[in-house]
């Protein structure tokens, strides 16, 4: 198998959920070298759902593709000296250490700096002061709930972890800067970063945060709408649903010329005086606009859809489920990105590679996540030089285990 792009780069990860795991196995899927540790018996998302049917939580798996494991106990003194040598092990691409773990004591930046003075630490927290902070309480901060949503409903929280998924590929980009730092100056740094700031900066760099400054109308509840333009949500004749998209001139124009609904839409310009060949006028005109949409699509199958649209340049996507994605999708079924692989536990399924594709590097294969702690020895006697009997030793004592 060829090296990734980043082959060679080593990082130690101590994490939990979704954020840091996501960082790790950014790297891991790109060919550096990640090792995860976690306590004997797990940390806190080892068995966190999605489950398979024997119980492996594909949510661990999904986030810890490609990446070694080595189970320790955490509250040792022992088990402590060996993250902390792991961390500050020798080498120019080594000295990295990706957490979400309290940052206190024998895992604080000070004290792990004094086994290597170059080291590199990023660290995600809840608040930049510290305190405790995950997706589903720094969403509601946002502004996005009360928006979100039918008209006359309460807050809506979003299932996908945005934040979290947001911060986790910051955390990567904060990495890969600080590496680079070090490269050209052998400085190490601590790399701070807080979920509620990346949060409320993306909830700024879209423009929300001034609008709520400027006291700007915020355009309420919109369902399924898109905002600001005209996009809506239809049934077709066999029970589906498809999202239909008119954010550009060209995508308004082919759309009102495959749907034959030109002459209605300047009828309903000439009736309310809006400009529909803006995108403000779109959005503040959509009721009208879909109220002459919707026989269309009523009368047709998803199937009678995705024919007239295909290749026209009509921006539209049918509402599927995750069964009917990992089926039935081309994208996932006859896409390279992914294959079916074993993972710990016997259970094998459909798993991605990274979706990052260079022109002058191999893509590595799609990867399983490992079994917990199932590279204990592999890595104290590769990384730190530990004799079988040594190895041994800690075994007995219940300071590592494996698999």
């Amino acid at each position: 198998m060829a090296d990734g792009i980043l082959h060679g780069l080593r990082i130690v990860e101590g994490s939990a959920f979704v954020a840091v795991p996501l960082a790790g196995m950014t790297f891991a899927q790109l060919g550096a070298d990640v090792i995860r540790f976690d306590p004997i018996g797990g940390g806190l998302d080892a068995r966190r759902w999605p489950l398979d049917r024997t119980g492996n939580s594909l949510f661990w798996q999904g986030l810890n593709k490609g990446k070694r494991s080595l189970a320790v106990d955490l509250k040792s003194p022992e088990g402590r000296e060996i993250v902390t040598r792991l961390i500050a092990r020798p080498g120019p691409d080594a000295g990295i250490f990706l957490t979400n773990l309290p940052s206190t004591g024998w895992l604080s930046y000070a004290t792990l700096r004094e086994h290597r003075e170059d080291l590199i630490m990023v660290l995600l927290t809840g608040n930049r002061n510290g305190s405790s902070a995950i997706d589903y309480t720094v969403h509601p901060a946002t502004g996005f709930p009360a928006i979100t949503g039918p008209a006359g409903t309460g807050p809506v929280n979003s299932v996908l972890p945005a934040w979290d998924i947001a911060a986790g590929l910051h955390a990567a980009v904060g990495l890969l800067a600080a590496e680079r730092q070090r490269a050209r100056t052998g400085k190490g740094a601590l790399v701070r970063l807080a979920l509620s700031d990346v949060a409320f900066a993306i909830t700024a760099a879209l423009g929300r945060l001034a609008q709520g400054e400027f006291g700007l109308d915020d355009g309420g509840k919109t369902g399924n709408d898109l905002y600001g333009a005209f996009g809506r949500d239809f049934a077709t004749r066999d029970g589906e649903r498809v999202m239909i998209v008119a954010l550009t001139p060209k995508q308004w124009a082919t759309l009102k010329a495959m749907t034959g609904s030109a002459p209605a839409m300047a009828e309903i310009a000439v009736r309310t005086g809006i400009d529909l060949e803006t995108e403000d006028g779109r959005f503040a005109a959509r009721d009208e606009i879909a109220a002459v949409l919707a026989p269309w699509f009523a009368e047709r199958t998803l199937a009678e859809v995705d024919e007239t649209f295909s290749g026209t340049g009509v921006s539209y996507g049918p509402y599927q489920s995750f069964r009917t994605l990992a089926t039935a999708d081309p994208r996932v079924i006859g896409h390279g990105l992914f294959a079916t692989v074993a993972h710990s536990g016997g259970t094998a399924y459909r798993t991605p590679a990274s979706p990052l594709d260079f022109s002058d590097a191999e893509r590595l294969p799609p990867m399983p996540a490992p079994a917990l702690g199932q590279h204990t020895d592999e890595i104290l006697a590769g990384e730190l030089g530990l004799p079988d009997h040594d190895i041994g030793r800690l075994h007995d004592k219940g300071i590592v285990a494996g698999p």
